[in-house]
């Protein structure tokens, strides 16, 4: 196995920005998730789980205006609105600019020693799910913006075990916002999941612990620049898999990885 692609994004649910190489730290990809939109009437991160409230998160765009380097601060963040609108979020109007965009009080933040709340919204549609058309809460760990774990895992084998099971959607990675794909040739099925409790050891020094399989949400079915909106995606997921498509995973040691680093699973 090897690592086929590397990404990050700078601020929770927007659109982010695919590297050739990036350090892996003790909060996972450098530079991920740093910041956040936060709702200033509810106190809770904005977040594409929830499109009721926030029907246009993947239309936002967000990338450093240059690479951040370990030892030293984050560089600014650069966030495209959906109208084409840039703003920094060194900018004095950051908040400004983004309110009017989201048309909601938000502030752009960094994260906080505390948790900090987000919802999500379960399809109606999507019978095999349970609490069906309802809104769940749940909290990010203290001091980052992710859902679970720190680093996120797919594999080719697995894109293409749902691309066979549902051969009429567009079945591409970035639907699952993964920090990195791996190319698992010869590999068939979800191939990922045997791999919960194993260590991942990537080129010569990072080492990861798969902690547990990725439940799939609304996310997943939403339309991003040109895939469009597919419910058939989740629908097939919470069918064949439990709903579950790659592996969450925490840090054992970091260390930098690139594309083309050598994969290796231990127990």
């Amino acid at each position: 196995m090897q690592v086929a692609s590397l990404w990050r994004y700078p601020v929770k649910s927007m659109m982010g920005e695919e590297m050739n190489a990036c350090d892996i730290t003790e909060k996972g990809l450098f530079g991920d998730r740093v910041y956040g939109v936060v709702d200033r009437e509810t106190g809770k991160l904005a977040n594409a789980k929830n499109p009721k409230k926030w029907p246009n998160m993947f239309r936002y765009r967000a990338a450093f205006i240059e690479p951040p380097k370990l030892g030293k601060p984050f560089p600014p963040v650069r966030v495209i609105a959906p109208n084409g609108q840039t703003v920094a979020s060194s900018d004095d109007n950051a908040d400004k600019v983004l309110t009017e965009s989201f048309q909601r009080a938000v502030t752009l933040s960094s994260p906080s020693p505390d948790a900090i709340e987000f919802e999500g919204y379960v399809p109606e549609e999507i019978e095999e799910l349970d609490n069906r058309g309802s809104i769940f809460t749940r909290q990010s760990p203290g001091e980052t913006f992710f859902d679970i774990g720190k680093i996120h895992i797919i594999t080719t084998s697995t894109i293409d075990a749902l691309r066979s099971l549902t051969p009429n959607s567009r079945v591409e990675p970035r639907r699952f916002r993964p920090n990195i794909i791996l190319e698992t040739p010869n590999e068939q099925g979800f191939i990922e999941q045997e791999w919960v409790g194993k260590t991942l050891t990537i080129g010569n020094k990072v080492q990861l612990k798969i902690v547990q399989p990725t439940k799939r949400c609304v996310m997943t079915t939403l339309a991003q620049g040109d895939l469009p909106k597919d419910i058939n995606i989740l629908r097939t997921l919470a069918k064949e898999n439990d709903g579950n498509f790659g592996v969450y995973a925490d840090i054992i040691q970091p260390g930098p990885v690139k594309i083309g680093d050598t994969v290796q699973v231990n127990e």
